[in-house]
């Protein structure tokens, strides 16, 4: 690789951050899961072994361990011909039980709450479930042993040891990690390069040059910036307090988090609320509520749509789709002021894609075996080939040749430096407020909602969240 050395990750302050502040924000927040109940039983027996060097986790090398994945944007294929093979030739009397979903919450909760959890759980996806409340029933497998227990194929080295750091604390809850936050994403204004080289447009680092490119696609008739209402409005989210984030630094995200009153009204929310608000009256396709992500990325694709946000998972979930003509490549959003703590190359990147092993599931030390086969060098480094994703495990895509938009996304990460943030997270821990937020954002940007209302909304729910004594509170600093 050429930007994401191993000193270069881990310096960045994005992965320190993270730090006994809870699970980080996923790639795909809209949690949509049924409720989580905390009755459910462990099974009578569960598959254990006797431990050894070996054998680290103490898994019983006969049983069968069973895994779901989310067949989303980074596909299954790391699973069934990666992971799945490596597991098998390490424990071949184990049988491997796979089966993939686009529904996570449908399928996996209410198998959780009846006690019959597969042992290995990639819950992600605009269906993925309530992780928070996951943990507070205690039905998440805690992964301290996992990461204390050597590497699957790095010498000398714990798993722990192997990963950029903050990856434990980035799953962790309470001082205690519960999930694998694997893939590394780059979050930003995606675009076809190529598109952008015929036509002489400039990348905008102002907010003026941005609304000045806008008028200038717009005329070429093309849809200046655009993401799905009906799935994907946590795209905007993100791209929304990506830009709050630039102009008061990342403690107006982390005041978010944290509930504080008033963060939701805080001056560099509501100046990013106005500026995206006038993005959406002038420059979006108000069509576009009622649209699934992969319809307006396939229209981005067919360069009738220029700016995209997303994370750097979108090249792959696209790659059939994707002409010849096509260059992937990510901008980061543009200052919105000429005051902005933060420079407009500032980045928001952050570890997601959670995976966990279930602690009421037949076989949880399997899962958690599972886990450290996918920690492994070797499987991350295919991950990286397969899904054009980076992951946490340190130095694992050295050498690999990287495609269009994860170079350029590599680039932009060496651009921003010291200034990548990693975002927030109370899209994760509390459900209310991130289903508030989605609902709050398509009607700032499709139904011409003004800022101070889209911030008064955020604000009022955010502080019935905080006085709701139900919900189990996190805090980060």
């Amino acid at each position: 690789m050429s930007e994401i050395t191993n000193s270069e990750l881990d310096r960045r302050t994005v992965l320190r951050r993270a730090a006994a502040v809870g699970l980080a924000a996923t790639p795909a927040a809209g949690l949509l899961g049924a409720c989580v109940g905390g009755g459910s039983e462990e099974p009578a027996t569960q598959a254990t072994g006797a431990k050894s060097a070996d054998n680290p986790l103490g898994i019983d090398p006969k049983s069968p361990v069973e895994i779901v994945i989310f067949d989303g944007g980074l596909g299954t294929k790391y699973a069934t011909d990666v992971d799945t093979p490596m597991y098998k030739k390490k424990w071949p009397e184990s049988e491997v039980k796979y089966s993939a979903t686009q529904e996570i919450a449908t399928t996996v909760q209410p198998r959780l709450n009846a006690g019959d959890a597969p042992d290995m759980i990639n819950n992600s996806g605009a269906k993925m479930m309530d992780f928070g409340a996951i943990v507070a029933a205690g039905q998440a497998q805690d992964l301290t042993d996992l990461y204390a227990a050597p590497s699957f194929d790095i010498a000398g080295k714990t798993v722990a040891e192997t990963l950029v750091p903050g990856t434990l604390e980035w799953g962790s809850y309470n001082g205690k990690p519960y999930a694998v936050n694997y893939s590394y994403t780059v979050f930003g204004m995606w675009y076809n390069a190529e598109l952008f080289k015929k036509n002489n447009w400039t990348l905008p680092a102002t907010w003026s040059d941005f609304t000045a490119l806008c008028d200038k696609i717009k005329a070429a008739g093309i849809v200046p910036f655009g993401y799905a209402g009906a799935n994907a409005a946590y795209y905007m989210v993100r791209a929304l307090l990506t830009s709050a984030g630039k102009i008061g630094t990342e403690q107006v995200l982390k005041d978010i988090d944290n509930l504080k009153a008033g963060a939701w009204t805080a001056p560099a929310v509501l100046e990013a609320a106005k500026a995206w608000g006038e993005i959406g009256n002038k420059y979006l396709d108000k069509s576009f509520l009622g649209l699934k992500h992969t319809e307006v990325q396939l229209r981005q694709n067919q360069d009738k749509v220029a700016f995209y946000p997303c994370g750097s998972w979108l090249e792959n979930e696209q790659a059939k789709d994707t002409p010849p003509t096509f260059k992937y490549a990510v901008a980061p959003y543009p200052s919105v002021t000429s005051a902005d703590k933060l420079p407009a190359a500032a980045l928001n990147a952050a570890a997601g894609e959670i995976y966990f092993a279930s602690s009421k599931g037949k076989n949880p030390r399997g899962g958690m075996e599972y886990l450290r086969v996918m920690l492994s060098k070797a499987a991350a480094t295919e991950f990286t080939k397969l899904t054009k994703s980076l992951t946490v495990v340190t130095g694992a895509a050295d050498g690999v040749e990287l495609s269009p938009g994860l170079t350029s996304a590599n680039e932009a990460l060496g651009k921003a430096g010291k200034d990548v943030f990693m975002g927030y997270l109370f899209d994760t821990w509390y459900k209310k407020l991130n289903d508030e937020s989605l609902s709050a954002v398509n009607d700032l940007m499709f139904k011409g909602g003004d800022a101070q209302k889209f911030c008064d909304r955020m604000e009022a729910a955010s502080q019935a969240v905080a006085k709701d004594s139900s919900v189990q509170k996190q805090t980060r600093s």
